[in-house]
């Protein structure tokens, strides 16, 4: 990672880690990048329902105009729509102004290149060094300025691909959704009720600040609720940006992303779908996941936490469902990124082929209570070299056998050491989670 884009692009608050400035050089030298050998470069650029998004926004496309690119201004759309048209409609790179889960006062800056992927560190770094001021790029004049287009006919493409790619009768369903207030608003709704479906919405009304707050994939509470007042057949949670989706059942019960993966690959499995009978998690999964994949003979793989992670995996091996815990589902065969939408497309396409509920789609996947328990330390490599605490990590595995799990490992962003066990009780989680982080604090590791 570089000092400024981490894993998900650049994040902070709006006006304090992320500022104006900082998104008019980003603008400036993609702009400046893609239009050496061209008239004018080809970017787009989409946001979230954020408050601070027209702001970052509108100094993305001017810093992109004002060294030679034309800039195309999706609105309001999920991040995978950035992802799919740039690619589809032949764009030098895409930018995605989000925050995704984070509250309505952090934004996010995630850059995209021509294929739709994250963008390379490579030119990440370069554009680092611009941003501090270790190189210069010359702005444009006379005919090589760009000008800047609304292009809200992009969306309609994104829906179009999203109902052909999917092109499921959902007559006679009933859904819920949770549109967190962001960027599902703009497409949810609209593409469900198109293909049939019976859609009720709740959190649709984003005014800049309620973002996220106590609504969709991190606070599915409502729509738990709301599912089963309604009399529901599917809840439908996204998060911010629409990248991810957690689903609900008709009974209330949450479906993540380990019983997405579950029902997803063995229906892509029992059609032939599932190319060499492999799914991608990442070491987060639940151990229940990977002994239903046992039971139904389907092979998997773990990558480290992180969907830009799953997705190399999946692109280095052409493996074609892949995924995360927090409902970051990877469709290889169809996208290059997470996207809830079609997530969920694909589990009411499942729904309808096999007339099955997900409560009979998730039969034979036990999840195992988790726990895990952040500390705060100083030096996170000191503490995972400690020969003591290593040796009490590997006890407790021994002592959980095959009916647990113990992970310990280093925050990629914050300071904190994370102790995650999964076992047969909450009470057994909690007496293994305590024996290593006490033993961490013992040793005065403790921030």
């Amino acid at each position: 990672m570089g000092k400024y884009f981490g894993t998900d692009g650049v994040r902070g608050r709006a006006n304090e880690q992320l500022t104006m400035e900082m998104a008019i050089k980003i603008g400036q030298y993609l702009g400046w990048y893609y239009s050496q050998n061209k008239l004018h470069a080809k970017i787009l650029i989409g946001k979230d329902t954020r408050l601070s998004g027209a702001m970052f926004e509108l100094a993305l496309a001017a810093g992109a105009t004002s060294t030679g690119a034309d800039v195309y201004l999706l609105g309001v759309c999920p991040t995978p729509a950035v992802s799919y048209l740039v690619n589809k409609e032949d764009f030098d790179c895409g930018i995605m102004v989000s925050a995704s889960h984070n509250p309505y006062y952090d934004n996010g800056i995630k850059v995209f290149n021509h294929e739709g992927v994250k963008m390379e560190e490579e030119l990440l770094l370069q554009i680092e060094d611009y941003m501090d001021g270790k190189s210069e790029v010359p702005l444009a004049t006379g005919e090589k300025v760009g000008e800047f287009f609304d292009w809200k006919d992009g969306l309609e493409l994104y829906m179009s691909w999203l109902k052909k790619i999917v092109p499921v009768d959902l007559t006679g369903f009933k859904i819920g959704v949770d549109l967190a207030n962001g960027s599902a608003t703009s497409t949810a709704v609209e593409t469900l009720d198109a293909l049939g479906a019976t859609v009720e919405a709740i959190n649709s009304s984003p005014n800049g600040i309620n973002i996220n707050l106590k609504s969709g994939s991190t606070h599915p509470e409502g729509l738990q609720r709301f599912v089963v007042e309604n009399n529901l057949d599917l809840g439908l949670a996204f998060d911010g940006d629409a990248d991810r989706l957690i689903a609900v059942n008709s009974d209330g019960k949450l479906v993540d992303g380990d019983y997405i993966l579950y029902i997803l690959g063995n229906h892509l499995k029992n059609v032939n779908r599932l190319n060499k009978n492999m799914v991608v998690t990442t070491v987060m999964a639940n151990l229940g996941l990977y002994k239903a994949l046992d039971r139904s003979k389907i092979d998997y793989i773990q990558t480290p936490v992180g969907d830009k992670y799953v997705f190399e995996e999946m692109d280095k091996n052409n493996y074609f469902l892949g995924g995360e815990q927090s409902g970051h589902i990877i469709f290889y065969e169809n996208a290059v990124t997470g996207d809830g939408l079609l997530t969920a497309l694909k589990l009411l396409e499942c729904m309808k082929d096999t007339g099955k509920s997900i409560q009979e789609l998730s039969e034979g996947l036990f999840i195992y209570p988790q726990l895990l328990e952040n500390v705060r330390v100083a030096d996170k490599n000191v503490v995972l070299n400690d020969p003591e605490i290593n040796a009490e990590v590997e006890a407790v595995a021994a002592e959980l056998g095959s009916d647990g799990r113990i992970l310990v490992r280093p925050s990629g962003t914050e300071p904190l050491i994370r102790v995650m066990v999964e076992a047969a009780t909450d009470e057994l989680c909690a007496h293994y989670v305590s024996r290593v982080t006490d033993l961490i604090k013992q040793k005065g590791y403790a921030a």
